[in-house]
């Protein structure tokens, strides 16, 4: 990838462009999305969307990938009573999608699972249409907690991560 016109890009879009690929209602859509979806199994599923990364990570070559992997320590996804929790990753800026699944999770599927999911998605982002790539996410990451982890009401399930997408 051209270094220059990364950074270009990175510079051009923020916060507030994150919210115009996303409008208020698609982001109330996506977090009444991820409600339906903690209802049936007992995982979390946090969502993270981050329209350009800063001068200090550009320079480092930080990519969507240690993105990431920051958020997911700190937005605390790892400290579920499971183990299962997942951060949805968006780099609107790369257009760039990463998933990670805490040790619980991850231990019970194949591989290539989560990079093969990434990959699907990406095709729906690269069209523009990132509600509806999220929504996707959000759907077959919920299928497959609610096959290893199902709430069947016989156990707690608490809401342990907020719903809400988190936008940078």
């Amino acid at each position: 990838m051209n270094t220059l016109s990364r950074w270009m890009r990175h510079l051009w879009l923020d916060a507030a462009d994150s919210r115009r690929c996303l409008t208020r209602a698609g982001l109330q859509r996506l977090e009444e999305a991820v409600a339906r979806s903690e209802a049936r199994h007992l995982g979390e599923l946090r969502l993270c969307v981050e329209g350009g990364l800063g001068v200090p990570d550009l320079w480092r070559g930080l990519e969507a990938r240690g993105c990431a992997v920051q958020l997911f320590s700190q937005l605390r996804v790892w400290d579920t009573a499971y183990n299962n929790g997942v951060l949805i990753y968006l780099l609107l800026a790369d257009r760039r999608i990463e998933i990670l699944a805490d040790r619980g999770l991850h231990a019970r599927t194949a591989p290539d699972f989560w990079t093969t999911l990434a990959n699907r998605l990406s095709d729906t982002l690269h069209q523009g249409d990132f509600e509806a790539g999220l929504s996707l996410a959000i759907e077959e990451i919920g299928l497959l907690l609610h096959q290893h982890y199902p709430s069947d009401g016989r156990v707690h399930n608490p809401d342990e991560l907020p719903n809400a997408v988190v936008v940078l």
